[in-house]
């Protein structure tokens, strides 16, 4: 029996406008919900009559094979997706675009033909839980593709940067370099291993950079980095860390310095870890480094990006909170005890974390990119820090599971050693000062919100 699901969404921009975002590269890495278990497999290079694109589902330990092909080609108007092999019996997924009055807006409508395997069987056992986890699915996409259109549309008068990116395949940067490329903007990835077509090759931990690499570059976002929740601080992991951060950002930035027509602008990452553990105080910008391992790494991080102000290069030192991800990151590594019902505050729960939504971390970094304003550290953090205890509550709520299994701050201390007191028992309430007053709209404010989206709850 062929069942049929259909959603509408408006969106701010013309029907070609909306039909062009579908089609450049990155489009269905932004649609890829990230609650889901997808890899993006061998594909056509556009969208076009007869092109092809593999996706591969990870369920547990197995990987599940889907191709579709495209067909049904209209540019500005419709394409359809239709399966070659997969898990349904039948799909075919139909984008449609409709024209309004007003020519700078459209709607979107997706209308989904499909049949479940096992005929009437399947039909009674997976009928109603596959139609919720497509409206799961299509409540992000609509949301991310209005949202989306929506932010570059606000810079559309701009114009398009080639954009540089290290740490490219890192949480951010896999986030950051889709949201770019559907905006029309091109991007060179600085990668550490053999570059490919449309990639650079470096070494964060050389002492030397080749510019010549780098000419014609418009911008440059710097997110490398050792990760420092990778295990417990050691000697050698913090000196890793150090050199990571600290070396790779100012030979960047010497490299960036040579160059005879150097970039407008570098977005280099930084952490809210710079103003350490602070209390109930709030802080902003202004604030001077606290005390610590992280704090001292932050300061010298940020200062390693003076050679690339010293050449007229606008800096943004984007100061990152907590990132709120299943992809990666703190909430992914909770997500396993709290889904079995084993999750709880931490030390005395008490302690403010300041934390960010993936989406606006990667739409605040175009943000920097386009906003002339903007130069120095800004904070990159939800304008709602909250209490370990809430953030505890509002995740169980979210997944509807109990939060009742403490950790105490001397067994996280035991687990992790310097670490904990770092990342898990500072307490830094962060205010996004300079973010708000240069008009930037958050997309996910409150915590809730946030862990909806990105969880599909």
């Amino acid at each position: 029996m062929t069942q049929v699901f259909s959603q509408n969404v408006d969106l701010p921009v013309s029907t070609s406008q909306a039909f062009d975002w579908h089609a450049r590269p990155g489009a269905l890495e932004r649609l890829i919900p990230p609650w889901e278990s997808v890899e993006l497999g061998a594909r056509s290079e556009n969208l076009c009559e007869g092109a092809t694109v593999e996706l591969l589902n990870r369920l547990g330990p197995l990987k599940m094979r889907w191709l579709v092909e495209h067909f049904d080609f209209e540019p500005g108007r419709r394409f359809c997706d239709v399966q070659r092999s997969g898990p349904f019996t039948a799909w075919k997924h139909f984008h449609l675009f409709h024209s309004l009055e007003d020519p700078h807006s459209c709607v979107l409508e997706d209308r989904i033909e499909y049949q479940l395997p096992g005929g009437w069987l399947g039909n009674l056992l997976a009928s109603r839980w596959t139609r919720k986890q497509i409206q799961r699915m299509f409540d992000y996409r609509h949301e991310t593709t209005s949202k989306d259109l929506a932010a570059h549309r606000q810079y559309a008068d701009q114009g398009k940067l080639c954009v540089a990116v290290s740490g490219a395949s890192g949480l951010i940067g896999s986030e950051l370099i889709p949201l770019l490329t559907t905006g029309g903007h091109e991007v060179t990835r600085l990668v550490r291993r053999q570059p490919e077509h449309g990639e650079v090759g470096w070494n964060p931990l050389a002492k030397r950079f080749d510019e010549r690499t780098l000419r014609g570059i418009d911008a440059v976002v710097h997110l490398a980095g050792e990760n420092i929740a990778a295990g417990r601080w050691t000697p050698n992991l913090k000196e890793r860390i150090r050199e990571s951060r600290v070396n790779g950002t100012r030979v960047l930035c010497e490299a960036l310095a040579r160059l005879q027509n150097p970039p407008k602008v570098l977005v280099a990452a930084s952490a809210i870890g710079f103003y350490g553990h602070r209390g109930d105080d709030m802080v902003d910008e202004s604030n001077h480094p606290g005390a610590g391992f992280l704090p001292d790494v932050c300061r010298d991080w940020e200062a390693a990006t003076q050679p690339a102000q010293d050449a007229g290069i606008r800096v943004v030192n984007l100061r990152i909170g907590v990132v709120l991800s299943p992809q990666g990151g703190a909430l992914a590594k909770m997500l396993t005890p709290f889904k079995l019902g084993l999750g709880g505050t931490i030390g005395n729960g008490h302690q403010y974390w300041s934390w960010i939504s993936i989406d606006d971390v990667a739409v605040t970094i175009l943000h920097a990119l386009m906003t002339e304003s903007l130069h120095g550290p800004v904070n990159a953090v939800a304008p709602n820090a909250t209490t370990n205890d809430e953030f505890t509550q509002t995740l169980g709520r979210v997944l509807r599971r109990p939060t009742k299994m403490p950790m105490p701050a001397f067994a996280a201390k035991l687990v992790l050693g310097e670490m904990a007191n770092d990342l898990l028992l500072a307490s830094t309430r962060v205010r996004p000062g300079k973010l708000i007053e240069s008009g930037y709209h958050f997309r996910q404010p409150t915590l809730e919100k946030s862990l909806q989206h990105v969880l599909g709850r």
